[in-house]
């Protein structure tokens, strides 16, 4: 996914390229593996005769420009966890952003190359990429990491914040207040968690009633069912019941502990009942799950949760609630 901040008319907020002052620092930076065309195979160069190509400096590059973005996210979204803040790194520092902001600098065409490849490795999105990360590799050997982070700070801190607001959506979540949305350090925040969190397909709650709901209803030795729903539209009842596993609208039931996909005649059984407008369908990152619990046929409880588990916990309070058990 190619990330495109706004730098201002004429991307006039873009940071001027540092230069790199050590000549032979900078003619290697920019000398792609296609000239010497070193064999691969190597375990290390002789000392007299180190390999003239940069990717060294790309491998040094990679790690200074993870450092930095890490540590910016640090200061932007104080509140985010490591899975989202993982995502939107990624997205920060993929080939397609690094590639845009290559060759928004030029780099390429400052790139030497085999005469033979030329064409097609300059127009490469990994060979600009790689190219960038060699400058930053570079830059920090010759200047030092203050110097990389004075340049790189300002330069990511919008692709920072639109990648926040990519994976944020993708987690279900609202977009910001305008308030929070231009104050970037409350960005990822306690505060604009709470504003937000009302809506959110991320659900949080305590644990431990699945397991008590379960010991007093083995106690009893009663049946118990849970329907399971995604949070998609329930179809609408068939003319017969069918109990034909190969059919696609089959719910998931857990019955006695063992797990079976069957086809039930819709309606009671299949609806989960909660209102239309309270219903929130999950996304392949955070997935949300409704449950129903029937006891003996008899209607329980329900729950929601991002997991089964989850859901059939907070179905599970419902439950204890019916069967007289405080907690």
């Amino acid at each position: 996914m190619k990330l495109d901040p706004d730098f201002g008319p004429n991307s006039i907020n873009f940071p001027v390229l540092p230069v790199i002052g050590d000549a032979r620092i900078r003619e290697q930076v920019f000398t792609h593996r296609s000239v010497a065309a070193r064999p691969t195979h190597v375990f290390e160069d002789h000392p007299d005769d180190p390999s003239p190509d940069n990717e060294k400096y790309e491998h040094l590059g990679d790690t200074v420009l993870g450092l930095v973005v890490t540590n910016l996210m640090f200061e932007l979204f104080p509140g985010l966890r490591v899975g989202p803040s993982t995502k939107i790194r990624s997205l920060v520092v993929g080939n397609s952003t690094l590639a845009d902001i290559s060759k928004r600098y030029k780099l390429p065409d400052r790139l030497r190359l085999h005469p033979a490849q030329a064409l097609t490795l300059r127009a490469s999105t990994n060979v600009q990429a790689d190219l960038f990360e060699a400058f930053v590799g570079g830059l920090f050997k010759d200047q030092g990491l203050g110097v990389v982070q004075a340049w790189l700070r300002p330069l990511f801190e919008p692709f920072s914040r639109e990648a926040y607001h990519i994976v944020r959506k993708q987690h279900s979540l609202p977009p910001l207040p305008p308030s929070l949305a231009q104050a970037g350090a409350k960005e990822g925040s306690t505060t604009a968690y709470s504003e937000s969190c009302a809506h959110a397909a991320t659900f949080y709650g305590t644990t431990g009633h699945l397991a008590l709901f379960n010991q007093h209803l083995q106690k009893a030795n009663k049946r118990v069912e849970w329907v399971y729903w995604d949070g998609k539209d329930v179809p609408p009842a068939p003319s017969t019941p069918l109990f034909n596993s190969n059919n696609s609208d089959a719910l998931s039931v857990e019955s006695d502990g063992a797990t079976s996909t069957a086809i039930v005649t819709r309606g009671w059984y299949a609806d989960p009942g909660v209102p239309e407008h309270l219903r929130i369908e999950g996304t392949q990152v955070t997935p949300v799950w409704y449950v129903k619990v029937l006891v003996e046929g008899e209607f329980y409880g329900r729950g929601r949760g991002n997991t089964k588990k989850s859901a059939r916990n907070e179905a599970a309070k419902e439950g204890l609630v019916k069967l007289g058990i405080e907690v």
